[in-house]
């Protein structure tokens, strides 16, 4: 490792940015006998606007307690299963190698997060799990039988900025929250936010999509082409100027997506060359 490497960091969405849905409509809630994920999507607002909870904490509960009622309480093995069975985008699966190798002839070290409202749980259990420096999502509190008990962590549309600034500062444990407060000058921060790059597919990344462009770095609306209201999503996310740019959620070898994110990279690394040289009288 050389020190001359600028590190950027691409932060992902994972459900409809990475795969095509919901990583629970794969089989979660299928399994509890629904033949439309939409019908447990509605018990889920029903019940967080009775009771004023937040979504996604409605949504971990109902979960926890559909499985207790038919007497098979979750369990993490449940999850890995459900994570292996994921059906990711085109390319997704050499995406990171791809984008790793070409980054590394730019002189920048490339790291990929995830920022999602799914769960944890599933999302270490896909097939390219091993290529996120860090996985911030949703989780349970297991009880001593393994048992899910009781939501961990809650990640929503407004919390996921928090993880942005951990990875900013590089302070990534979730339970670290006196050195994320600590005052770091942004010029020394190991990951600047215009060294950052948001991918993303709807409304819930709104706030972090926006914080990002906002400083500087970019930001992508992907959508799933087999879905005109995804596009019309994307669309709204490039009219309002959350995003900086919108292209179809397909990952393979000379997309648009691979394209665009090369340049955005080509981009940084040009901008590296520029800050390195401010202040330097030969």
């Amino acid at each position: 490792y050389n020190s001359h490497m600028t590190k950027v960091a691409i932060l992902y969405d994972f459900d409809k940015t990475l795969c095509g849905k919901d990583m629970q409509e794969y089989s979660l809630i299928p399994s509890l006998g629904y033949d439309n994920p939409k019908d447990f999507w509605a018990e889920v607002t029903e019940l967080a606007s009775q009771h004023h909870m937040d979504a996604i904490s409605a949504y971990l509960y109902l979960l926890q307690k559909k499985f207790e009622e038919m007497d098979q309480p979750l369990t993490k093995q449940q999850f890995e299963g459900v994570g292996k069975g994921i059906v990711l985008y085109n390319g997704v699966d050499t995406w990171f190698k791809r984008i790793n190798k070409y980054g590394k002839k730019l002189g920048l070290e490339v790291e990929h997060y995830i920022i999602s409202s799914g769960m944890k749980e599933i999302i270490e259990n896909v097939t390219v799990a091993d290529e996120f420096k860090h996985i911030y999502a949703c989780s349970y509190f297991y009880d001593e039988n393994g048992f899910a008990r009781w939501p961990a962590q809650i990640v929503n549309y407004t919390t996921k900025t928090q993880y942005i600034f951990r990875i900013n500062k590089q302070v990534l444990d979730e339970n670290d929250s006196e050195d994320l407060n600590t005052y770091i000058d942004p010029k020394l921060r190991p990951i600047p936010l215009t060294k950052m790059v948001y991918v993303a597919d709807g409304l819930t990344d709104v706030p972090c999509m926006r914080l990002i462009k906002e400083y500087g770095g970019r930001s992508v609306a992907v959508y799933n082409e087999k879905s005109t209201k995804a596009k019309k999503i994307a669309e709204k996310l490039i009219r309002e100027e959350r995003a900086n740019y919108m292209v179809k959620a397909d990952y393979s070898e000379g997309s648009e997506m691979e394209t665009l994110m090369k340049m955005i990279l080509d981009h940084m690394s040009a901008d590296s060359a520029l800050e390195a040289l401010e202040g330097k009288i030969k």
